[in-house]
């Protein structure tokens, strides 16, 4: 039983992870292309608006909620993980840094709807990178585990 429930946990946290990661990929691109098309003042803003929201609402948040879940599901499972190691560590400090990152993505995707997004199209830019390097460092944690 806990074979069987390791891995489909495993596994859905897995897919979980890859919509979520997509996501936070996709979101920064997008704030910078609705910066970069004037904004609230740009006659695209209503989509881009649309596509901000749906995206964070129906992909990004749900996705996050599962990687959570599943995750809890898995390091509940005795002998999953060893906590006595610093890699988990690592990769949990990993995965409450990508949560605070998606918590300020979605205050910016409210701020570029109201009109008060101060943030400019390079700043999005750079913070597009930000997931992509956090994940490589929770990938290296979980199949090296180099510490």
């Amino acid at each position: 039983m806990t074979v069987t429930l390791y891995l489909w946990a495993k596994a859905f946290h897995i897919l979980a992870v890859i919509a979520w990661m997509a996501a936070l990929l996709y979101l920064p691109r997008l704030f910078s292309y609705h910066v970069k098309t004037g904004g609230e003042m740009s006659p695209s803003h209503a989509v881009f608006v649309t596509m901000e929201r749906r995206l964070l609402k129906i992909i990004a948040t749900p996705a996050m909620l599962a990687v959570w879940l599943f995750g809890l599901i898995l390091a509940a499972i005795p002998g999953v993980i060893d906590w006595s190691a610093v890699w988990p560590w690592i990769k949990l400090a990993g995965i409450f840094t990508l949560t605070a990152f998606h918590f300020w993505l979605a205050a910016q995707r409210r701020d570029l709807e109201a009109g008060r997004c101060i943030v400019g199209e390079r700043r999005f830019r750079l913070m597009n990178e930000v997931p992509s390097v956090i994940a490589v460092l929770i990938v290296i944690m979980i199949v090296v585990r180099p510490f």
